[in-house]
């Protein structure tokens, strides 16, 4: 059924996609080192598409109003509108957007690619069509590219997934199979980070300290294969030193921060068996290993009274 035939009433579709954290590999990723991503289903979008007659629309948090005229900052999503149309051979017209995210933007959580996948995934059933996992990676890395300049596509595979991503640029995706289940805490900074300048940053860091700069991205790469052996022989201990010293590495690349450090550093000395910073950096979210389910709890209760603006304790099963 084409949209010019149908009404309001009786022409309504949506789209959903959970978010995303990176659990080690970050920045190194971009530059030829694999990086492992975890699906983080607590927070999420959820977009309703209904037929409107006229121009295409969107009402969100950020904008509401004609998509022609949305700002800047939303290019990437009214880039994958249009695409997405394309795609499915239907009209640029006649659609209002509705979209409803608990994803915070600019905490390395995947918020624009998280959009993307729940816009794209409301196009399509719109029109009634499946969507293949290809087809989503297509159209959300056209969104991921304004977002980010340069995506690794690894947001789009970890938000499309149910399981841990094993991710390396030019390789073929590996989902791992984890030897248990593991408890985890995002802890939010409370300030936004910027991935785009932080990969910019590093990125010129190794022109001017090539060598130096490119043993810490080597051995953040060291420390992701070893962090995938841990998730598979159920070695929490283990995963938890290597997610220290990955830390230590991100920290030499120069995109932790004060703010991230000291959550970092309550986290250890509250019992986790390791934390790091999560995404971007600069800004943004921690993760932290913890013990246990009971630990999980007190931890999470612990860094929302230390001061973190959000807490997300959650269970990775195996």
């Amino acid at each position: 059924m084409s949209a010019e035939k149908v009404t309001a009433s009786e022409k309504t579709a949506i789209g959903i996609a959970h978010s995303k954290v990176i659990l080690i590999g970050e920045h190194a990723v971009v530059h030829g080192q694999p990086a492992i991503a975890i699906p983080f289903p607590l927070i999420g979008v959820e977009t309703v598409i209904e037929y409107v007659p006229g121009a295409v629309k969107m009402d969100s948090t950020f904008y509401h109003g004609p998509l022609k005229h949305a700002p800047k900052e939303l290019e990437g999503i009214v880039e994958c509108v249009s695409s997405s149309c394309e795609y499915l051979g239907i009209p640029y017209k006649d659609l209002l957007i509705r979209i409803n995210s608990s994803v915070p933007p600019g905490k390395g959580l995947g918020s624009s690619a998280s959009v993307a996948i729940s816009v794209i995934r409301s196009i399509f059933n719109y029109c009634d069509k499946e969507c293949s996992v290809e087809e989503l990676l297509q159209l959300a890395n056209v969104a991921e590219t304004y977002a980010h300049g340069a995506p690794s596509g690894l947001d789009t595979l970890t938000i499309t997934s149910d399981k841990p991503v094993w991710y390396k640029r030019g390789n073929p995706v590996e989902h791992i199979e984890l030897g248990e289940d593991l408890h985890f805490i995002v802890a939010d900074s409370g300030r936004i980070g910027d991935t785009r300048t932080s990969v910019e940053s590093v990125a010129n860091l190794l022109k001017t300290a090539p060598q130096r700069i490119h043993s810490k991205i080597e051995r953040i790469g060291e420390l992701t294969h070893n962090a995938k052996e841990a998730l598979e022989k159920a070695s929490k201990h283990i995963l938890g030193q290597l997610l220290n010293e990955a830390q230590k590495e991100l920290e030499v690349l120069g995109v932790s921060d004060a703010g991230l450090n000291k959550l970092i550093h309550f986290a250890r000395e509250e019992g986790a068996l390791g934390a790091k910073l999560t995404g971007g950096g600069n800004g943004g979210c921690i993760i932290a290993l913890a013990q246990n389910e009971v630990h999980s709890k007190q931890l999470a209760e612990k860094l929302r009274r230390f001061g973190a603006a959000a807490v997300w304790p959650f269970v990775l099963k195996k």
